[in-house]
Parts: structure tokens; sequence; C-alpha cells
């Protein structure tokens, strides 16, 4: 009888902001069961450091690095072609990257940051990777949210806060625009062989929101930190979510702690869903030649 290999030798696994925290704690999870990875970071140098790290932590080869700035629609669309060149098939799509920022700050797109980042970049660079993901079936996208959803509101009188930014209330909306998004996907994906699933890390020590904080969260962070889930604890249910055979075939989910819970009621709307998903599209459509 022929041992078994590892559980996901063969499948390759795409995932974003995965150069510190949840993200490459996610990564480590999928390539210690064999997956070929690709890392989606910003910065190269960061970007190379993260591939040697989980190359030599474990053992895998198997891991590349894919060039993107996610505040960038021009550069989500590189990478994404980048993407198709090397690669026929997509197994696993981890959306994970994203952020806090307690002042307002514009992408290039002209699009308020947290919500272009926290959910537009999941919302597009998924789209533009679907037909690779449907020829790949049985595949997997796996949103990571938070529980900040539950506090959230989509604001489509002024997704983009130009009237009054919270950065906590712009936070919380993007996180509910993720789940919204991952349950109007599964809807629309039904029967196709495609699972779209979403989950929470819980509180986790991460550099998140680092880069613009705010006071109370610069004064209260170092505070909490002890207390705080690791990032391997955090990364737990969305390696859980990408690999397991328990969930194979389960779709438009929302998960904390590897279990199935019910999320904001705001959350199961599907006319807020839809409304949402057209402004997205019409956010993300390509420039006109």
């Amino acid at each position: 009888m022929t041992p078994a290999g590892p559980p996901m030798a063969g499948r390759t696994c795409l995932v974003t902001g995965a150069t510190s925290g949840i993200g490459k704690a996610i990564a480590a999870g999928l390539a210690r069961q064999g997956a070929d990875l690709v890392l989606v970071a910003r910065d190269p140098a960061r970007g190379e450091a993260a591939v040697a790290e989980l190359q030599a932590a474990t053992g895998s080869p198997r891991v590349e690095l894919l060039l993107a700035d996610l505040a960038s629609q021009a550069s989500i669309r590189q990478a994404a072609e980048a993407y198709r060149r090397g690669h026929d098939r997509l197994d696993v799509l981890v959306n994970n990257a994203g952020g806090y920022w307690a002042t307002r700050h514009v992408t290039p797109d002209g699009l308020e940051w947290t919500f272009a980042v926290n959910h537009l970049a999941y919302f597009l660079l998924t789209s533009l990777l679907l037909d690779l993901l449907r020829a790949s079936a049985p595949a997997r996208v796996v949103n990571v949210t938070s529980s900040a959803q539950a506090f959230g509101d989509i604001r489509l009188d002024d997704l983009q806060f130009e009237r009054r930014y919270r950065g906590q209330a712009a936070y919380n909306q993007s996180k509910l625009a993720n789940v919204l998004f991952t349950y109007e996907l599964a809807r629309r994906l039904e029967g196709s062989g495609v699972t779209v699933n979403c989950g929470v890390p819980g509180v986790t020590r991460t550099n998140f929101g680092r880069e613009d904080s705010g006071t109370v969260m610069r004064l209260l962070t170092p505070l909490g930190r002890p207390f705080m889930r690791s990032p391997e604890q955090g990364a737990d249910t969305f390696v859980y979510l990408a690999s397991s055979p328990a969930v194979e075939g389960v779709t438009g989910g929302y998960f904390a702690r590897r279990r199935p819970r019910r999320s904001s009621k705001r959350s199961y709307d599907r006319e807020l869903a839809g409304r949402l998903w057209r402004v997205s599209e019409e956010l993300t459509a390509p420039p006109a030649a």
C-alpha cells in the first residue's frame, strides 16, 4: 500500500498579506501540508525575506513571491496577469491583506484607503482569478474578516467617508463588506465546485494598524498584547477552511475557531449584498481605453 502524501500536495494556494502576522502563519500552515505557495506582498525585500523564512521553516521549496500593491487597482491587475503567466490553476485563494487607518487616506485610484484595501482588493483580485478557480474545482476562496463586522454598516450614500471620516467606522464597514461579499459570491458560485467562506482570527499579536494607529490604539495595544492570540492561533481557522476535508463542499459560512457562527443581522441582507456588489463592480471597472 502506497503511503498517503501531504494533504495539500499538488495544490496551489495564493495568500495576500503574507509577509507577516496572520498571513505568514496561514502560508506556513499550508506549506507544511505540502501546498505550493504564492505569497502576495507589496515590498520586494520583505517579500523575499518571507519566502526564504517560510522555505527554511517548513522545508518546502515551493514558495514564490508575487508583487502587488493592493491599494492600486492597476497593480492588482498586473499581479493577476503575472500569476496567469506562471500558473494554469488556482486551488485556494486566501484574501487576508488589510488594515486600520485612523486618518483618511486616498489611494492612487482616488478611493478611501480602508474600503479600497480591505474590501475592493478582495473583490477585484477574486474576480480576476475566478475563471482559474472554476477550472481548478474543487477550489476554495477564504476571506479574512473581523468580529468588527458586527458593528459595521454599509454607507451607500458615503462609502468613501468624504463627509466625516472615523477610522473605526471605516474599518467596521470594510469588515462587514467582507462578509456580504463572501455570502453573495457563494450564492453566485453555487454548483461550480468553488466554495467561499470567511472567518475571524480573534484579537491577535500582529503589526495591525501600525502605519496609522491613532492615539487610543497606540496607547491600549501594548497593554493588551500579553492577552492576544499568537499569529499561529489567529491563522488556524483559515488554514482549516483552506485545507480541511471537514469543510469540503461547505460554502457561504462565517467561522470562528473552526466553528460556524452567525454573523451580524446586516450581513444576511441579500438586497444590500447585491447593491454592494454592483457598486464594487463600478469602483473596480477597468479604465476606459
